[in-house]
């Protein structure tokens, strides 16, 4: 019977897909970072109060970073290249998903329809971050190598869930309440397809690596494809609702640094 705790163990247990897992990890997180340091850095003039909760989101992922590649480090392992299949942030940049690098990379303002965009994306990938970082929580919070990192990144991607949420909403009050929704969806039906993508291509990795028998492969891309369906079924709309999060004003303060 396979479980996503028996899965991970056996990633964990053996030093090279431990460090493809890391890599992988901390190439995204590093992704992650930048992508929100610029947006900080060009957020238009009337909208530069959301400027600090922008970077401060930019400094948790850059913090993520340096904890994967710290625990690299800590087994004595260095990265690798992240094989260009798995890598998450890339492809929904090549599906459009999110603000185009290209325009990230100049010092053209961004404009308040900028924005929307990039939070409405936010909402979604910070959705299955979360979502991700809860099932690690429920199996290793109290492990001795992942624990403490699990319980970190894991309690920061609430908050940045918990903050898209927030600022949403605010803009839905301030008329961009159509935009948001139409971004919402489109990303949501993108992510959904490109996670499915990303998750067959990590386990034929971790499949090669770990020398997993055709049948056992086979039942994981099976368990994925199915839950993709489920997903496209309906359960992508838990990506697009907005509510207003218990805890407000989440990424107010500054970042935490990692105890790792």
């Amino acid at each position: 019977m396979l479980s996503a705790r028996g899965l991970f163990e056996e990633i964990l247990d053996n030093d090279e897909s431990f460090q493809l897992f890391c890599s992988i990890a901390a190439s995204g997180e590093a992704q992650g970072g930048w992508e929100n340091g610029r947006i900080a850095a060009l957020v238009p003039e009337g909208m530069r109060d959301l400027a600090p909760k922008i970077t401060r989101h930019g400094a948790d992922e850059d913090k993520h970073g340096r904890i994967f590649q710290a625990m690299l480090k800590k087994r004595g392992l260095e990265p690798v290249d992240v094989p260009p299949a798995t890598d998450y942030t890339l492809l929904l940049e090549r599906r459009g998903i999110g603000l185009p690098h290209d325009k990230l990379r100049r010092n053209d303002p961004l404009t308040e329809d900028d924005i929307v965009v990039y939070l409405s994306h936010s909402r979604v990938t910070e959705q299955r971050a979360s979502d991700q970082m809860e099932l690690l929580r429920k199996h290793f919070a109290d492990h001795p190598v992942v624990g403490k990192a699990v319980q970190m990144i894991s309690a920061d991607e609430d908050n940045h869930l918990a903050y898209c949420h927030e600022e949403l909403l605010r803009l839905a009050r301030q008329g961009h309440g159509r935009t948001i929704q139409r971004v919402l969806q489109e990303s949501a039906h993108a992510e959904i397809q490109i996670y499915r993508d990303v998750s067959i291509a990590v386990m034929a990795h971790m499949g090669r690596i770990l020398r997993w028998p055709r049948p056992k492969a086979a039942l994981l891309a099976a368990g994925i494809h199915a839950m993709y369906g489920v997903e496209r079924a309906g359960r992508w709309r838990r990506m697009v609702s907005l509510s207003m999060p218990e805890r407000r004003d989440a990424l107010g303060g500054p970042a935490t640094a990692p105890a790792f």
